[in-house]
């Protein structure tokens, strides 16, 4: 069943990323909306469009979310596997993904320090990584 989700997700996902889906749903949004004057724009006319928006956001939360729990393994794993394979590494940052954030708040703080500014006063060259790190 788990296999069989994660590929019917993954293809959904991937149909409803692409600009003909765009499309689609806009030229349904706009027979929608030209239809009102043949509906009178009735309370019906307006539960259609409200009721099927609001079941196909929903299903799209959940598709959504497996892409992206997906996609997150996925790219941990790689990093996981960056930080195996490079001798100057800190493995000890593999599978940090599972700490609270309160403990992630305190590596990030660490690594900020680490690079701060030398005592030159000048950017040292991994001030980028700091700014990249910075969540504030």
């Amino acid at each position: 069943m788990d296999q069989f989700f994660t590929r019917v997700a993954a293809r959904i996902a991937s149909a409803v990323g692409q600009p003909l889906a765009f499309i689609i749903a806009f030229c349904a949004i706009i027979a929608w909306a030209v239809s009102g004057p043949m509906f009178g724009f009735s309370d019906t006319w307006q539960l259609i469009v409200n009721t099927t928006t609001t079941i196909v956001t929903f299903l799209m939360v959940f598709l959504i979310q497996n892409a992206q729990n997906r996609d997150a393994a996925a790219m941990q794993a790689k990093l996981d596997e960056l930080l195996r394979a490079v001798a100057d590494a800190r493995n000890r940052y593999i599978g940090i993904e599972h700490l609270t954030e309160k403990e992630l708040e305190k590596i990030r703080s660490e690594i900020e320090e680490e690079f701060a500014p030398g005592e030159d006063g000048k950017p040292h060259h991994t001030d980028s990584i700091r700014h990249l790190i910075r969540r504030r």
